[in-house]
């Protein structure tokens, strides 16, 4: 075991250094100083349903943590789309997640991002998105979309490391939950779930 160390360090200085550089590329649309940790990537692929034979719906893949998380979860990789803006985290995907159908584009218009995955209904959306980024106008629309996406009663979940849910509720037909804290990512997130309200 003491052998793979020197490894293990380098490949986590190497998955750091790409995160930084995916930074500096493209400041608005990575919203942390670090990675998103393996226990929220878990927390957050937790509430995929491998089971229901839909494709799930990634947005922000960033580094690939969480998508890794869903792969692990039983998600398989033909049934798992995820939407990159970063061309740079775009190289990284396609290198260490060949499978995984990884698509370049806005999330803010799905339409045009998804091309012939426009129509496809998913189990659920798990987004990385900095959303606070952005004007409330453009995440109310992000989600309203996506709901629109999901079978009712399915989780749109985000993380955010803001103190309240980056889309509050009141502006749309969607409930809003916490659904958790995440005090071992860096710096702690919040998660938060969104449905279509009845």
């Amino acid at each position: 075991m003491r052998h793979h160390l020197p490894q293990h360090v380098a490949e986590q200085v190497n998955h750091k250094l790409r995160f930084f550089k995916g930074l500096v590329s493209q400041p608005k649309t990575v919203g942390a100083i670090v990675p998103t940790s393996v226990y929220m990537a878990k927390r957050m692929a937790s509430v995929a349903n491998p089971a229901s034979g839909l494709p799930v719906l990634e947005l922000g893949p960033g580094t690939g943590v969480v998508t890794k998380a869903l792969l692990k979860r039983g998600i398989a990789p033909d049934n798992l789309i995820a939407v990159e803006y970063s061309p740079e985290f775009c190289r990284h995907l396609r290198r260490e997640l060949p499978e995984v159908k990884l698509v370049r584009g806005d999330a803010f218009d799905l339409d045009t991002t998804l091309g012939s995955h426009s129509s496809k209904h998913f189990d659920c959306v798990i987004s990385g998105i900095p959303l606070l980024n952005f004007s409330l106008e453009k995440r109310v629309a992000l989600l309203e979309d996506v709901l629109n996406r999901i079978p009712r009663g399915r989780p749109f979940l985000q993380f955010s490391y803001g103190p309240v849910s980056p889309i509050p509720p009141g502006h749309g037909h969607y409930s809003v939950k916490r659904f958790g804290w995440e005090l071992r990512n860096i710096p702690p997130a919040q998660m938060w779930m969104y449905r279509r309200a009845d």
